[in-house]
């Protein structure tokens, strides 16, 4: 079974629902995932999931959450060389700026993006829920 691990960080709880259902969608087909918080997940359980899905909003001058999630995806950097890796958020100004940043941070670490990334702006609704169901599906097909 192909295990996939969701991080995220919500301030407002959009985010989190975007994980949830990201997650919906992944096991739909068939893999096993794990949703994690930041103070829960560290660069040691990397190793043990087919994908990881990094999930922020962004904030401020459109940036990744500077006190719990930066430090943690700052973190786990070394570990993402050659991983298959997504990434997802919400916004709620600006134009997916911070999105484009953290994609580049990525690729110059190495780490591979299976899926177009997916940014939301605000609540997701009834076309977002989709998009999130199919990221996780996507990301599923991409565990192989």
């Amino acid at each position: 079974m192909n295990k996939i691990a969701i991080v995220y960080w919500s301030g407002t709880g959009n985010t989190k629902e975007m994980a949830k259902l990201i997650a919906e969608g992944a096991v739909s087909e068939g893999s096993q995932v794990t949703l994690y918080e930041p103070m829960e997940f560290g660069a040691e359980l990397i190793k043990e999931y087919d994908v990881v899905a990094f999930g922020c909003p962004a904030m401020g001058a459109e940036e990744l959450e500077e006190i719990e999630f930066a430090p943690l995806f700052e973190h786990c950097k070394d570990s993402l060389v050659d991983k298959k890796i997504a990434l997802f958020g919400s916004y709620g100004w600006g134009d997916g700026e911070w999105m484009q940043t953290w994609e580049e941070a990525c690729d110059t670490i190495g780490a591979h993006l299976v899926v177009d990334s997916l940014i939301i702006n605000g609540e997701p609704d009834d076309e977002g829920k989709e998009a999130c169901l199919e990221m996780g599906r996507r990301i599923a097909y991409n565990t192989i």
